[in-house]
């Protein structure tokens, strides 16, 4: 991985062990030189670990940002939950994660990071799709402003089937997989090959996207089809 890795510790720490098995030439480092490598290397693609175990981590994640507004930092939590990673994401953290995640699931979220993605756990996901779409509607009061902030592109609407709509309409409320099954009730594994079907025809990669896709147009509301839930 060409991005450089860093782990910010206190000073004789150490980073998690799997984290050290995902990046093996990663770097652990005290605040002070986690700085002084940002402050003297700043153009240098680099990716900012910390961990939310330490009592300033909201400080020092304050101080990387304030010092290097672009810089990517990810938090890893030993016991992650819902309040602590939105507050990670608010200051400005591009990642929240378990500490304790396989080094494959660490390198992924590298990779998605580096690239200019967030990532988050599925929980805080359905949050944050919960959030927007509420915002996002809001935002958008009726059908002419959602068309005109949405210019030239083809309403997203109109490329789902009946089924597929309402499904998108219950993934955007910030319901689970298995939420939607019970309301629709259908199958979760008939869930997740709606949400295929839907990501593939509106090019998203996950739920936050297709929110943020289907809120700049008009919702037609439900139709009167029905379809096969088979």
């Amino acid at each position: 991985m060409s991005i450089e890795q860093l782990f910010l510790a206190d000073a004789g720490g150490a980073a998690p062990q799997r984290w050290c098995e995902a990046f093996p030439c990663g770097l652990t480092l005290t605040l002070a030189q986690v700085l002084e490598r940002v402050a003297r290397l700043s153009t240098e693609p680099r990716l900012i670990w910390m961990s939310s175990a330490e009592a300033r981590w909201i400080e020092r994640l304050r101080e990387i940002l304030r010092l290097q507004p672009g810089a990517r930092v990810v938090v890893l939590s030993p016991m992650p939950e819902e309040r602590e990673g939105l507050s990670a994401l608010n200051e400005g953290a591009r990642g929240y994660t378990h500490a304790y995640g396989v080094p494959a699931l660490l390198r992924e979220v590298a990779v998605v990071v580096e690239h200019g993605g967030l990532w988050v756990g599925p929980e805080l996901l359905q949050r944050l799709v919960g959030s927007t779409h509420a915002a996002l509607e809001r935002r958008v009061a009726n059908p002419r402003a959602a068309e005109s902030a949405a210019g030239a592109l083809p309403n997203a609407w109109t490329a789902l089937s009946a089924r597929e709509a309402e499904v998108a309409r219950a993934v955007s409320a910030g319901r689970s997989n298995k939420e939607v099954a019970a309301l629709m009730d259908i199958t979760e594994r008939t869930v997740k090959a709606h949400l295929g079907a839907l990501f593939e025809k509106l090019g998203v990669r996950d739920r936050l996207q297709l929110v943020l896709r289907l809120s700049a147009f008009a919702d037609p509301g439900p139709s009167s089809e029905t379809e096969s839930t088979s």
